[in-house]
């Protein structure tokens, strides 16, 4: 009877979850129920799977409404009916265009009005499957109603919002928080009905006694209501099946492919490559993915022809048919690549192929992917109501300033201490904490389907233009939806970039074939940056933690690189298993400790779990689970996973089984442990491969080419560390660093030689325009000659003047900038009513007789740190007064077990959280030669000693040895002052071209 259901997937406005509305469903004796959120189908496909569980037939529908107005309710004849009402919803979502106040006709559909609604508008037409609501509420008018005649069109519209008053009080917060107003001045029509509730059956019944004919049509038009989706073992793939006109054509079009890619991967092919080849196809064609690995190397083929690089990663880099066809670049022989972690017969779901674009290519290839297939979409995520957006949000709702907002959403405040109203912030935020807040896009997740989206969704279109489902990934997977992963990463875009700077900056090297990865991995130079850490801007590697642990397994090849892009994973790290494998790893005779029967199954890591797979691997052949029960204790572990009670048996005869054979109860306990701690964080061993294969490749650029390289890094956002740390490695390099210059620099950093010209882009307060106008003249007319000349030919203010002529963008002049800025001020007032138009000719100059100006290299550099945020020059020479220590990192051996004194630039900085839910630092710091050393702030210390943004500190502690990489464990740390602002106050200010802060004070360079 209830046709008119809320879940909180009515964004800002329900105030339960589907499962609870079935809970009470239940509890009420309902037997049908109609789930219709308010423009929004998120929560439909789980609803549908879930209501038998209650014994309940689901019917799906939308709430149709224009702001809070509800307009009409659709319901959904069958799934023909949900896929007009979705496409229906989105086309009006699509075009940001208001619902109109009545429906269209759609076939397979009824459309329920509001009784108050009809009476408003008088509306007197109705299609053959439009109805009137009436809800409990309603009752008490409709005798009083014309409409009480049209008897075979009234039907029960008792809506469902609410259970009780805590439910009512968190829509009103979330209405306020809608509207963006004060709670206190939210307007009645913003809020639902507190009467919106369900009632049990019998009472429902009982409010509607004197109009039988209401129930019976209610019921007839529920009876007449199916929909029905597969899930779990039943379902079967919604993916498009045939990417040709058959599913045979398509096979042949596979192995096709394969015979064609199997010379260029393997010169003289072993009976192991075509064994496994051979033994893959026919898995791929029983468990009927062959269309999934046509698609995937569809996309590739499309990257590859627009000469854009690719990195296919994921369980399906243990496939050998994909890396022969070029999917992926990672050579499952050669790696031993577990092949049931890629595929085996126990998994109805297809491998996962996550590839990897360049962050600037990848919308076109995702535009390619919208237009060759015609059912497409990007999947869903729900982003929810958390502890500090809700505190945020709840703050402004409860008119709260905005400093004890901050105090208690950064979550530092003593209870005590907490008014009347930060109390009932707190107290009412838990009420909406975890709710659905607003749908965004997944990350990566394409859905290409063989049905139209609409007939599983209604879909938004976001900001890049590209249709997204209102769904996310988890139930996708339980109705047979299988997603796509396509990624932008700025790790290629580094290596293509790098390329082509290369081809501009040193055009007499022949050209890079940068896939030539097998002879990077026996590249010993390469190989000694691997094993000495010294992998700056290279992706994935260049993290502290990533180079301490390069330099504590002694990585000096592939395979080496291959198990540390695995083991810094989190959940390695935690477990402890990534200290013993480095003991393990550095000392052989340890490897002896292992269990023998882990040791068999995992020899290549010493018995260690180390990647993904190893959880089959041990599932399998070291509990005896098959290979269907182990993939699902893998993906019980990755948070990906919904029947808990499958997961929970599992576990049960995983403990039965080592049992039967024979296992103490302390060794399960520790694999259990193991697996438990770490198997949702672990990388595929294909997945790390992929990754070191572009390692590989960076790493080759930054050993051979390494300004280039740098310069590439800069211009694509950097990487882990900061813009100024990697000019800091580029001078480290052999790299000239100049600032930015009117006639060699452009929006991104350039290079010429050895000199490297910083980009526009870094000085913030430049203009835009002024950097369009100014490079669009000097491309057409040439360079600039003088101060005269750029001003003849570029129309700019003086304060956007100032800034080029403080950074030094014409200290080609050579002339000092304080005469420059004179002239400018001069020059520019002369001639306040410019012409934009190019001039004919050339006026004259007057020439300034000006009186000399005090200008050294402080100057320069406090104006750098100004407009660039960071100085040019070394901040060793910055700081004032002499360190009290010549001591450098390469010193630290000398002093393991004692304190020293170093003085270092502070690199990289983070917080971690102690098991104690304390904070503790870790920090990176240069020394005055370059040379990397870490140090840790313990609890007892770190908010004695802050660290206050970049800068020299004189760090003093304790050295600490382990597996060969030193770090220290600070007591005491300091940030070195620096040397006076030494400019003039008296000097010309307008534009602020000077900070007026610092008296004058003279330094001699």
């Amino acid at each position: 009877m209830y046709l008119n259901c809320h879940s909180y997937y009515s964004l800002r406005f329900g105030t339960f979850s589907e499962i609870e509305l079935l809970e009470m469903a239940q509890r009420s004796g309902v037997s049908q129920l109609a789930l219709t959120d308010i423009n929004n189908t998120s929560a439909c496909l789980n609803f549908v799977r879930k209501a038998p569980d209650y014994g309940i037939k689901p019917i799906l529908g939308i709430d149709f409404r224009k702001g809070s107005e509800q307009l009409f309710v659709g319901l959904a004849r069958d799934n023909k009916g949900f896929e007009e009402l979705n496409a229906f919803l989105s086309h009006f979502s699509h075009k940001k265009q208001a619902l109109p106040d009545e429906a269209l006709f759609l076939e397979n559909t009824f459309i329920i009005y509001p009784f108050e609604k009809v009476l408003l508008s008088e509306k007197t037409s109705f299609g053959s499957n439009e109805f009137i609501g009436i809800s409990i509420e309603n009752l008490r008018r409709l005798p009083f109603s014309k409409y009480r005649l049209d008897k075979e069109r009234l039907v029960v519209q008792q809506p469902v919002t609410f259970r009780n008053k805590r439910d009512f009080n968190a829509h009103r917060l979330l209405r306020a928080i809608d509207n963006n107003t004060l709670l206190s001045k939210l307007q009645h029509t913003e809020q639902g009905n507190p009467k919106e509730k369900m009632w049990p059956m019998e009472e429902l019944l009982q409010a509607y006694a004197e109009f039988p004919h209401i129930i019976e049509n209610t019921r007839q038009l529920m009876d007449s209501c199916e929909i029905h989706f597969d899930f779990g073992k039943d379902r079967i793939s919604q993916n498009l099946q045939v990417f040709s006109e058959s599913k045979e054509r398509d096979f042949r079009i596979l192995c096709q492919l394969c015979k064609e890619g199997l010379p260029k991967r393997y010169s003289n092919p072993n009976d192991t490559v075509r064994d496994r080849l051979k033994r893959e196809l026919e898995v791929i064609k029983k468990m009927d993915f062959v269309s999934y690995f046509l698609i995937n190397h569809d996309i590739v083929s499309f990257a590859t022809q627009k000469g854009y690089f690719h990195v296919g990663r994921g369980s399906g880099a243990n496939s050998i048919v994909a890396y022969i066809i070029g999917i992926t670049d990672v050579d499952p022989i050669e790696l031993d690549l577990y092949f049931e972690r890629f595929i085996n017969p126990f998994r109805a779901s297809p491998p996962d192929f996550d590839i990897d674009f360049s962050w600037k290519e990848r919308d076109e290839v995702t535009a390619y992917i919208f237009d060759r297939f015609p059912n497409t979409a990007l999947l869903a995520t729900y982003n929810t109501f958390k502890y500090r957006a809700t505190v945020r949000e709840l703050g402004k709702v409860f008119g709260l300033p905005k400093e004890e907002i901050d105090s208690l959403s950064s979550g530092h405040y003593r209870p005590s201490s907490l008014n009347e109203i930060q109390g009932l912030v707190l107290k009412y935020g838990k009420l909406i904490q975890g709710f659905p807040n607003h749908l965004s896009v997944h990350s990566a997740g394409i859905l290409i389907l063989d049905r139209p989206i609409h007939y599983y969704s209604a879909t938004d279109l976001p900001p890049k233009g590209f249709p997204t489902v209102q769904f996310d990934m988890i139930i996708a997977e339980d109705a047979g939806i299988f997603k796509f992963d396509i990624l932008g990463q700025r790790g290629l875009a580094k290596i293509k970039d790098a390329l082509e700077i290369i081809r501009e900056n040193r055009p007499e090297i022949p050209p890079i074939d940068i896939t030539e990865v097998e002879k990077f991995k026996r590249d010993e130079n390469i190989n000694l940056l691997l094993s000495q850490g010294k992998a700056i801007g290279a992706y994935y590697i260049e993290s502290p933690a990533m180079r301490g642990l390069m330099k504590k397994l002694k990585v000096s090849d592939y395979l080496g690189l291959v198990a540390a892009s695995s083991v810094i994973r989190p959940g390695v790290s935690s477990s402890g298993m990534k200290t013993e494998y480095i003991r393990r790893h550095r000392e052989p005779e340890r490897r002896k400790d292992a269990n023998p029967i882990l040791a068999k199954v995992m020899p290549e890591t010493y018995g260690i779990m180390v990647y993904q797979e190893d959880v089959l691997k041990v599932a399998h052949e070291f509990a005896g689970l098959d290979l269907g029960e182990a993939d699902v204790l893998r993906r019980g572990m990755s948070g990906k996973f919904r029947s808990r009670e499958e997961f929970t048996a599992v576990e049960n005869k995983f403990r039965s089984n080592c049992k039967q054979r024979g296992y103490s109860d302390a060794l399960v306990n520790e694999v259990w442990e193991q697996i438990s701690s770490f198997a949702g964080y672990a990388f595929a061993k294909g997945h790390s491969a992929s990754y070191a294969v572009e390692s590989y490749q960076s790493l080759y650029l930054k050993c051979y080419f390494p300004l280039e390289f740098m310069v590439a890094v800069l211009n694509n956002g950097g990487g882990f560390y900061s813009s100024e740390h990697y000019i800091q490695e580029a001078r480290m390099c052999g790299g000239i660093i100049n600032p930015p210059c009117i006639n060699h620099s452009d929006h991104p950093n350039r290079i010429n030689g050895k000199n490297i010209y910083l980009g526009f882009g870094y000085l913030k307060n430049l203009e835009k325009l002024v950097v369009q106008r100014l490079l669009t003249e000097r491309q057409i007319n040439g360079m600039f000659r003088s101060l005269d000349d750029f001003i003849d030919r570029v129309l700019i203010s003086i304060e956007q003047l100032s800034i080029l002529i403080r950074i030094g963008a014409f200290r080609f002049t050579g002339k000092a900038k304080t005469d420059l800025l004179w002239q400018a001020i001069f020059k520019l007032k002369a001639s306040k009513n410019r012409n934009i138009n190019p001039l004919l000719f050339r006026p004259k100059h007057k020439k300034f007789e000006l009186p000399e100006f005090e200008h050294n290299w402080l100057y320069d550099a406090y104006d750098q740190m100004e407009l660039l945020g960071f100085p040019l020059h070394d901040y060793f020479r910055l700081i004032s007064g002499e360190p009290e220590s010549n001591l450098k990192a390469n010193d630290m051996p000398d002093y393991v077990g004692k304190p020293m004194l170093l003085y270092g630039i502070l690199v990289n900085t983070r917080f971690n959280t102690t098991k104690h839910k304390k904070n503790m630092r870790l920090s990176t710091f240069i020394d005055r030669e370059g040379q990397y050393f870490d140090a840790v702030h313990f609890t007892d210390v770190v908010d004695k000693y802050p660290l206050h943004g970049r800068g020299v500190y004189a760090c003093y502690g304790k050295v600490t040895e382990e597996f060969g990489h030193f770090s220290m464990t600070v007591i005491w740390s300091k940030k070195m002052p620096l040397k006076p602002d030494p400019r003039s106050p008296d000097e010309p200010t307008l534009g602020q071209p000077f900070n007026k802060t610092a008296k004058r004070k003279e330094i001699r360079s």
